[in-house]
């Protein structure tokens, strides 16, 4: 992730949620016309600058939140049907499991060996028992856990710019690197930032997105296709990845490939905070329609909301059976969540349980597997679960936001290293 970004809700109520929690993505309306129904005029945005204190950093990691032993994984009702894409997508991780350190703290390389020389022909219908065997179930901090959803989106695209496709899909500009150790402050997972070097040979921030817009980066050849409407490409970009539907039919899978290092900003709470959207006269519906419908019926005033996120996600082609999350590994609907590396190593299988009470989220129900990560999926029990592609997917994820409780499953010799029973 995004790489890794809120969603179009199916209901107000569930998107408000959404605005208001910050979430990582954001899922365009990317299918038929937007409404032509006019809204009242409203005054251009304005900055909102913090009033309050900034909140403590949170935890360092798992260890410095807190690991407890969970309750045993027979208690899950794990059957073959839950269990055994879970296990294949489990499999699937192993290479990077096995050779990879965990910045968690939870795991180390050696811990993974014993599950992953069994999973490779442990058989489907037997898959719980494969968990129940070589994992155990433990609890991050207070495990109270905060779930959303994302999809892989559909806009309008061209491979060449052509009358009507006129803003451009991005590969990775060539001048867009890490920094050098030494050059810049290491971030929290061990890297050094994106940026650039400038003619002088000092390390400076990436271009923003108004100067990327403005054409920074045009004439470079790193075009690598077109988008048809550059408001559904910005929600693209937020949710990390998605399809282009080309003018013959056919579709052309684009997925992250990195970013330009610039902080990440929400604007349906920036709109939110500025009184654009709401049930009040002259404010927009509080939906994913109605941020759009704003963004067309004001496009200057749009284009500076959306300038306000600063962050902009470059693409890459995908050839495979889906999306590509921040494994390397393609993530698949109802298996794959995004987590936060600092809390949930990547690969690590996880159990949610949530609560009832707002319709939909008891959808995220079961066993996942965190493949992925999210510029705002941050800190302990913080997921966002995938759904696929299509018109089920987008109304499952855009009602996805609830509360409940997580367990990640780790293997036994990690529990007994950390001196858990």
């Amino acid at each position: 992730m995004i790489a890794g970004l809120g969603k179009n809700r199916a209901a107000m109520a569930l998107f408000t949620l959404m605005l208001l929690a910050g979430c990582g993505r954001v899922i365009p309306e990317s299918h038929g016309p937007v409404s032509n129904r006019p809204y009242p005029a409203r005054p251009a945005p304005v900055p909102v600058q913090p009033t309050q204190p900034a909140a403590p950093p949170p935890p360092a990691n798992a260890l410095v939140a807190g690991v407890h032993a969970g309750p045993s994984i027979a208690s899950f009702g794990l059957t073959p049907s839950s269990a055994g894409p879970v296990l294949a997508a489990f499999r699937a991780s192993c290479p990077r499991l096995t050779s990879h350190n965990d910045p968690s703290g939870l795991t180390i390389k050696s811990d993974w060996q014993s599950a992953c020389s069994a999973a490779g022909d442990w058989p489907t219908a037997d898959a719980p028992n494969f968990f129940n065997t070589y994992f155990r179930a433990v609890t991050i901090g207070s495990g109270a856990t905060f779930v959303t959803g994302y999809y892989e989106p559909e806009i309008a695209g061209s491979r060449q710019h052509a009358p009507g496709y006129d803003a451009p899909v991005y590969g990775m500009p060539r001048d867009l690197v890490h920094a050098r150790p030494g050059d810049a402050p290491v971030k929290a997972n061990g890297q050094t930032p994106f940026g650039r070097y400038d003619e002088t040979g000092h390390f400076v921030p990436y271009y923003e997105r108004a100067q990327i817009e403005n054409g920074q980066l045009a004439g470079q050849g790193d075009e690598i296709a077109w988008a048809a409407d550059p408001v559904e490409l910005f929600f693209l970009q937020v949710q990390g990845s998605g399809r282009l539907r080309l003018a013959d039919g056919s579709v052309m899978r684009i997925g992250y490939a990195g970013d330009n290092g610039q902080n990440y900003t929400n604007i349906g709470g920036l709109m939110r905070q500025q009184g654009l959207i709401g049930t009040g006269p002259g404010q927009y519906p509080g939906s994913m329609q109605g941020i759009v419908q704003y963004i067309h019926d004001h496009p200057d005033d749009g284009r500076a909301l959306m300038r306000q996120n600063k962050s902009w996600v470059f693409f890459r082609e995908l050839n495979g059976d889906g999306p590509v999350g921040a494994m390397g590994l393609p993530v698949h609907a109802h298996v794959s969540v995004a987590a936060d590396p600092l809390f949930t190593p990547l690969g690590a299988p996880v159990f949610l349980s949530m609560d009832p009470a707002l319709a939909g989220a008891t959808q995220a129900n079961g066993l996942w597997i965190a493949q992925d990560t999210g510029g705002a999926i941050k800190g302990a029990n913080r997921f966002d679960s995938f759904w696929g592609a299509g018109a089920d997917a987008r109304r499952i994820a855009g009602g996805m936001v609830g509360h409940g409780q997580a367990n990640v499953l780790l293997p036994r010799a990690s529990l007994a290293r950390l001196g858990l029973r």
